[in-house]
């Protein structure tokens, strides 16, 4: 299902004019591409295409995924999640059972968060959940601690919690990128259960995270800036840049460092203030001041 819903969207907002055909005759009941012309643009019979649209993906060799995605003007992310598709199509076996990684972190990686000082960092997991986060990153996200859930995690916070409003200035966009990070991971990892399983109870609980759920769109998050509103410093831009952690497959580090000099920078020193001095129960479920480490 995963496979003819993403390419059927990416097909419907792909027009004819788009994709270089003026000399389409018929009366078109949707504004996208058919199959037939998708097919043709891809150099696939129209049998052979409906089929990969279908859902039979595995074996399809990277030409012809590589001439599909250029018929659908795939975007990077786009056309990294088609072969993801492919990829888990031709997964069998004990394969297919290997989860993502979401427990603790090594001690040499906390040790690490915590020699980054100006930043707020943390490492996360393909969950969405905060694994590990030195003292600023767990002051940034201090708001995701106040529930009760633990691990805290982005996806719950962002469509669950009603703080999530105010602390995202534009939670539109927050709310979409979220969603595409999380569908990008079920392409990487389509039989991991607790993933289906935090999909499952988003769509069950969310309407707004429902919608885009459906929308299919994938997307590439490793650099940026991120807008964020604390309720104790106030507004703070950031820039972010995040890594996938080679040792740790399924773990990414990401460090939130301000422009120097800016007032973003500026707010950081003071919540770096707050951080060593105020005592929140909830964090980690501890009563050690905000950012201490547990063993």
């Amino acid at each position: 299902m995963a496979v003819r819903e993403f390419l059927a969207s990416r097909r419907a907002k792909i027009t004819p004019q788009m994709a270089g055909l003026t000399f389409i005759g018929g009366r078109r009941r949707v504004p996208g591409l058919r199959r037939e012309e998708v097919a043709m643009l891809a150099g696939v019979s129209v049998d052979y295409y409906t089929k990969l649209e279908r859902g039979n993906l595995a074996g399809t060799s990277e030409s012809v995924l590589e001439s599909i995605a250029r018929a659908l003007k795939l975007d990077d992310a786009e056309r990294d999640h088609l072969y993801n598709l492919a990829r888990a199509a031709s997964i069998s076996g004990q394969a297919r059972r290997r989860p993502l990684q979401s427990g603790t972190v090594r001690p040499t990686l906390q040790f690490m968060l915590d020699s980054i000082t100006t930043s707020p960092a943390f490492i996360g997991n393909g969950h969405m959940d905060i694994v590990a986060a030195n003292q600023l990153g767990f002051a940034l996200y201090s708001e995701m601690y106040r529930g009760p859930a633990r691990p805290a995690n982005h996806s719950r916070f962002i469509f669950l919690d009603p703080r999530a409003r105010d602390f995202y200035p534009n939670w539109e966009l927050a709310a979409d990128t979220n969603v595409a990070i999380l569908r990008t991971q079920t392409g990487r990892n389509p039989f991991d259960k607790r993933l289906a399983d935090l999909v499952g109870e988003l769509s069950m609980r969310s309407e707004e995270f429902r919608t885009r759920w459906a929308a299919h769109n994938v997307r590439r998050h490793y650099a940026g800036t991120k807008y964020f509103h604390h309720p104790v410093v106030g507004d703070l831009e950031l820039a972010y840049e995040s890594m996938d952690l080679a040792e740790d497959p399924g773990f990414k580090l990401t460090v939130y460092p301000a422009v120097p000099g800016s007032p973003s920078d500026e707010r950081l020193r003071l919540l770096a203030s707050w951080a060593a001095t105020e005592r929140i129960q909830d964090l980690a479920g501890t009563t050690q001041p905000l950012g201490v480490h547990q063993p």
